[in-house]
């Protein structure tokens, strides 16, 4: 079982930057696909960003552009750089562990992910 924390969130102003980290432990992220998803308050966890055990990366189309997600799993830990950020996204943001089977698969929606962090709130302000 793997145990995820995060960290890196704040308050930023509208165009600024946030480094999201999440640090893993009790087993290698190499096993697991890794995903970034959010929450605003009243609205549904949405997904932002996903990476597959190769690399693969996916994200969502409001994010395309601004935001990169990466992985050291030499380090345990997966990062999203967020630049050019907007009011809208402000929210809670959590990642999350897949155990993938195949080396190549990104999953996009929360069903498909096992383990989850804490979260990290992250407020833009306009």
């Amino acid at each position: 079982q793997v145990q995820l924390v995060e960290s890196g969130g704040g308050l930023v102003q509208t165009g600024g930057s946030l480094r999201l980290s999440c640090a893993a432990s009790g087993r290698t992220i190499s096993r697991y696909a890794m995903g970034w998803f959010r929450q605003a308050p009243g609205k549904e966890r949405e997904f932002v960003a996903a990476i597959s055990r190769s690399g693969n990366t996916n994200y969502a189309d409001s994010v395309k552009g601004r935001f990169t997600i990466s992985r050291d799993n030499a380090k345990n830990t997966v990062a999203l750089q967020m630049n050019s950020l907007k009011p809208e996204d402000t929210a809670v943001y959590y990642c999350a562990a897949d155990e993938a089977l195949y080396l190549t698969v990104v999953t996009t929606t929360s069903s498909g992910y096992e383990y989850w962090g804490q979260g990290t709130q992250v407020t833009v302000s306009s």
